[in-house]
């Protein structure tokens, strides 16, 4: 690295080998002799890191001679810079505005700005092998430690409520909600959060980094966060902030008289009196509005079918297989209820893996599902965690009778909706104090030695999200409970058929129907909200549901060709092609009757005032005529359910609804008004049967929604469907290596594809899943 960082401004002069003469800014000329010269001078503008065929990266700035006491404005003391390679990066990441800079190892060449930006004539490029850059950062001191607290503060922060689009700023703030960082399609990693102060305004901020440890470390709803040269702009009407080259940031804990310790990964920051005040302010704030994160739930506190955050030390891992870990915690509290114990070969749990007896039934087994997989694998024993949205499932044990009693165990669902996720607690944290003593006096009186506390690793989850929040489908990723003789198959054909092996099924001429019994030995997709399909039934086009972020761009690409925001037009059932101009406020107070149209509005609008109405088309204008936006998104909301059309079949593309004669508005009778192919909502999954002759895929496609006794339609909005599907394929391929999977009675037909070279394929028909899923209490 050829950026050298000083602990004094002296030393930017010592620091330099002493042939090395320098030169003022002002007395540069293309003719000047670069060699063994250096130009010293403060840096007042750094621009982004831009890529380059020649060179790969490249970084212009500018400096200012601050020792030039000259009165001459003709004299030049600014002058810019070009940095290239790696040096470009270096600089980016070492240096910031404000600094002090000695520049060495340049050439000198002629500036092609000069009549536009007013600088120097001349231009310093630092390419050569021998560029070598000093800095100086006032009010900065270098440690080893990773916080660095300065005496004063030069930084000024701006108010939420007083952010101007385009502007570079600090700000502090109170966060409200946050995301886990996840992969972008580059090599950065992208987090969100939204933060308030007390001018009230939130504000949304998006931060992006190729390190996981560079991302913000909030634990929880409440924390303070200060954010360093974020660029403020307006997306989707709203105010953001998003990160910009040379960022940073710090947190704090948010409760009231909590120790003032910076979060950071950042080796040096600024931190004074003025710091410590606004954190104070804030947090006093905070308070006073009663935006304290609530606290997390003992396990002496849980009941069964509870959703809560637990705040516990992990004492033992194992993995049940490729989706699902085995966490053993405990915060040294009894539940209520009785405890369920997963049991698991000792070669296969990491850590403590016979506790006393005494803490037996303090010990709080939790899986954990799909994304949060990868987290939980790289936990150490003896670390403390936040586990959000637990849920306390009931369940029996393999081992025990349809008589015995149900026991707690505790699922961690995949996905992140309503915050599911789990973060690591650095083990000096003040908050975890209490709990620390709690569990050192159960160890004491059980005589055994305490898990050591492991290393902190930097990993975290999505915390709480607010409720309310429209969500697509989500199929949770967990058991329901271990598989046991109340739940079966039933054929509901009436077909008189003998069992037959699937070998002889694969030696059948097709089209043939079979009756077979088989067990589930794999299925995909392996995360369930992909087995939802659209279909349309006119073309045979099945795609799959566009998610979130591809709807959100469309209602974005429409607010560009949208009348001002705020305007929106409505039509009622009793009114033929009549458009008019109404507020939010009016749209929610009308009746559900009738059709609305609504222009220049994000999602996140579309989902609030859906919710509230029956019929919601989004629309923008084109040429002062309404027209639908692209089917990559829905053409109508029906509160929580969203409507999508083919893009083949459908006619309309401009609104002209055929309203008369319509006495009830559904989905079918808006899709026929407007023009539109209307798609189906439908279930689409693939299992892998095997029994003693061997395997056979099969789909389940046609009667799926018979299979799981559930509709498409309200699978891809509501959460009982969703888990009835998830549970359903836990009680028939259950994620645990020690559970048995049960024999199923299915119905085959194997049929004929001639697109495919005549390929046999097999689906599972008439058949459908019974017993009872859930084990009672």
């Amino acid at each position: 690295m050829r950026v050298h960082v000083v602990k004094r401004a002296s030393d930017l002069d010592t620091t330099v080998p002493p042939h090395v003469r320098r030169i003022s800014i002002s007395n540069l000329k293309l003719t000047s002799d670069c060699v063994h010269r250096s130009v010293k001078g403060e840096l007042v503008q750094k621009g982004p890191v831009v890529s380059c065929r020649q060179t790969d990266h490249l970084l212009k700035a500018v400096i200012q001679d601050k020792d030039t006491q000259s009165s001459d404005s003709s004299q030049h003391t600014s002058i810019g810079v070009i940095f290239f390679g790696t040096l470009a990066k270096d600089f980016s990441q070492t240096v910031s505005q404000g600094d002090i800079v000695l520049l060495s190892g340049f050439t000198i060449s002629k500036s092609p700005t000069e009549q536009t930006d007013g600088l120097h004539p001349c231009l310093l490029e630092m390419s050569s092998t021998d560029a070598c850059v000093y800095v100086y950062s006032p009010n900065v001191v270098v440690s080893s430690l990773p916080a660095v607290v300065s005496s004063e503060s030069r930084y000024t922060y701006v108010p939420l409520n007083e952010l101007k689009p385009s502007r570079i700023v600090n700000v502090y703030g109170l966060v409200t909600f946050f995301k886990q960082p996840f992969p972008t399609k580059g090599t950065d990693y992208c987090s969100t959060l939204k933060i308030t102060d007390k001018s009230n305004v939130k504000v949304s901020c998006t931060i992006f980094s190729e390190r996981l440890e560079d991302h913000p470390k909030i634990f929880r709803i409440g924390d303070i966060i200060r954010l360093h040269r974020v660029k403020a702009q307006i997306f989707n009407g709203s105010m953001t902030l998003l990160t910009t080259l040379g960022w940073s940031t710090v947190t704090f804990d948010g409760m009231i008289d909590s120790p003032i310790e910076p979060r950071t990964s950042s080796r040096t920051f600024h931190f004074g009196e003025a710091d410590k005040h606004a954190v104070e302010e804030l947090r006093q704030w905070a308070a006073s509005q009663l935006l304290a994160n609530e606290s997390t739930v003992p396990l002496s506190s849980v009941h069964p079918k509870m959703f809560f955050d637990l705040t516990c030390q992990l004492l033992a891992k194992a993995r049940m297989d490729t989706r699902c870990m085995l966490l053993k915690v405990w915060d040294g509290t009894k539940c209520a209820h009785p405890l369920l114990n997963v049991a698991v070969a000792p070669d296969a749990l990491e850590g403590q893996s016979s506790p006393s007896q005494d803490r037996e039934n303090m010990i709080a087994n939790v899986l954990v599902y799909d994304n949060h997989v990868e987290g939980a694998s790289k936990l150490k024993p003896g670390m403390f965690l936040r586990l959000f949205n637990l849920h306390a499932v009931t369940q029996r044990a393999p081992e025990q009778s349809a008589d015995c009693a149900s026991s707690l165990c505790f699922h961690l669902h995949g996905g992140t909706s309503y915050g599911k996720g789990l973060c690591v607690l650095p083990s000096e944290s003040p908050e975890l104090q209490p709990l620390k003593r709690l569990l050192e006096g159960h160890v004491a009186v059980a005589g055994e030695d305490e898990v050591n506390d492991a290393t902190l690793v930097d990993v975290w989850y999505t915390p709480p999200e607010a409720l309310g929040q429209f969500q697509p489908l989500h199929i949770r990723a967990e058991p329901s409970e271990v598989v046991n003789e109340d739940f079966y198959t039933v054929r509901t054909c009436g077909h008189t058929l003998q069992k037959v092996s699937l070998a002889h099924v694969k030696s059948s001429t097709a089209p043939v129907v079979c009756h077979v019994r088989a067990k589930v030995k794999s299925y995909q997709p392996q995360n369930l909200y992909q087995c939802l399909k659209l279909f349309c039934p006119q073309c045979t086009t099945l795609m799959e549901v566009p998610n979130d972020e591809i709807i959100a761009r469309v209602f974005q690409d429409a607010l560009r060709v949208n009348q001002p925001c705020g305007e929106h037009w409505a039509v009622t059932s009793s009114v033929d092609s009549i458009r008019m101009h109404v507020s939010c406020e009016m749209v929610l107070s009308n009746t559900h009757t009738q059709l609305l149209f609504l222009q220049g509005v994000t999602l996140e609008e579309m989902s609030v005032i859906s919710a509230a109405h029956s019929n919601v088309v989004p629309v923008c204008s084109d040429d002062e005529r309404m027209r639908l936006l692209d089917f990559s998104a829905p053409f109508l909301f029906r509160r929580d359910k969203r409507y999508f059309g083919c893009k083949r079949c459908s006619r309309s593309t401009f609104v002209e609804p055929e309203v008369s004669g319509v006495e009830i508005w559904d989905e079918h009778n808006v899709a026929k008004a407007l023009g539109v192919q209307l798609m189906q909502y439908a279930l689409l999954m693939k299992f892998e049967l095997e029994d003693e002759t061997g395997t056979l895929e099969a789909l389940i496609w046609e009667d799926a929604e018979r299979f799981f006794q559930v509709t498409a339609a309200d699978t891809s909005a509501c959460q009982d469907s969703q888990d009835k599907v998830q549970i359903t394929m836990d009680r028939l391929h259950p994620p645990g290596s020690s559970m048995e999977r049960p024999w199923l009675d299915l119905c085959l037909s194997a049929y004929t594809v001639e697109e495919n070279s005549n390929q046999v394929c097999y689906q599972i028909t008439n058949t459908e899943a019974r017993g009872n899923l859930y084990t009672p209490l």
